[in-house]
């Protein structure tokens, strides 16, 4: 009786830890993502199929967010780790390095997309990291993410195919919505500046010219000199750019600094751009954000 006992509290006990499942039960897969944009697709794509933990807080910045050790042993543990790649986490390295070496199945969204170069500043020629800009792109980090779903034990491939296939289904609406919707620009109007790097994607699948970044590099952490904004308003004021584009994670006082610089009335418009928000921030899921940032580009750069 006493040991009848033991073996119920034992099990009550392990059901209250968290990580920890009694005797003949089952966990749901465990997802570990790094950015809160691909954490918002992959919780699209495996619904309510696993347990997908976004290690990427909103408003957050890809470059620079830290992770605290707990959810640096989460990656070590996750039946997928899904991470942007193209040297977008900066400072999460390491720890990916780490749960790869520790046989934790790996999936790097860049390794999937037909990469576009970064076309001037300090990364001219580099791999540019920002492909959710294209929606197109999206299709195949889906694409590559089905695949790795199917390979994780408790997945009902049925349910995943579904759920797959119809946010593909949404993602391709979106890229005919934004694509028509830019069409309405006179192409001499199609000309992007932002506060760093960003829309190169954006720029090859709508027919946008990038005028140049405040921050010449494709990373937040670099810093323009006098120079760079120099040349960049002259840039502006030869392409006759009417808005500047400010990124909500990132202060816009150099964006303000270099319309005034630019010795034109130019107006400085936020972007939704690197991160999602919190719930009424404007941008908690990756279609809304893209749906935003259309409506503001097309009023930022209307005749």
């Amino acid at each position: 009786m006493r040991r009848a006992v033991l073996l119920v509290l034992a099990a009550a006990m392990a059901l209250m830890v968290p990580g920890c499942a009694a005797p003949g039960t089952s966990q749901e897969p465990q997802i570990v993502v790094t950015t809160n944009i691909l954490g918002d697709v992959t919780r699209e794509v495996l619904g309510d199929q696993a347990t997908v933990t976004t290690l990427m807080q909103p408003d957050a910045d890809p470059h620079s967010f830290e992770i605290s050790a707990q959810e640096a042993a989460l990656l070590g543990s996750a039946d997928l780790v899904v991470s942007n790649g193209l040297g977008l986490e900066e400072g999460l390295q390491q720890h990916l390095d780490r749960a790869s070496a520790a046989g934790a199945p790996m999936l790097v969204a860049g390794d999937v997309v037909d990469v576009v170069p970064y076309g001037s500043g300090e990364a001219a020629g580099a791999p540019d990291p920002h492909f959710w800009t294209d929606p197109a792109a999206m299709i195949d980090v889906v694409n590559a993410l089905e695949a790795a779903a199917r390979a994780i034990d408790g997945i009902d491939t049925g349910k995943l195919a579904a759920s797959a296939a119809a946010y593909r289904d949404r993602l391709t609406k979106l890229d005919a919505d934004m694509a028509a919707a830019f069409a309405a620009l006179p192409r001499e109007r199609r000309a992007l500046v932002t506060n760093h790097h960003v829309f190169g994607y954006l720029a090859k699948r709508y027919d946008f010219r990038v005028i140049g970044a405040v921050i010449p590099g494709g990373t937040t952490l670099a810093a323009p000199s006098a120079a760079d904004l120099r040349h960049l308003s002259q840039a502006i004021n030869t392409a006759a750019v009417p808005t500047i584009f400010a990124e909500s994670s990132q202060p816009d006082r150099l964006v303000q600094v270099l319309a005034s610089e630019a010795g034109v009335n130019v107006q400085v418009r936020e972007l939704f751009t690197e991160s999602l928000t919190r719930p009424g921030g404007g941008a908690p899921t990756y279609l809304e954000m893209m749906r935003a940032n259309t409506g503001r580009i097309v009023q930022g750069l209307a005749p």
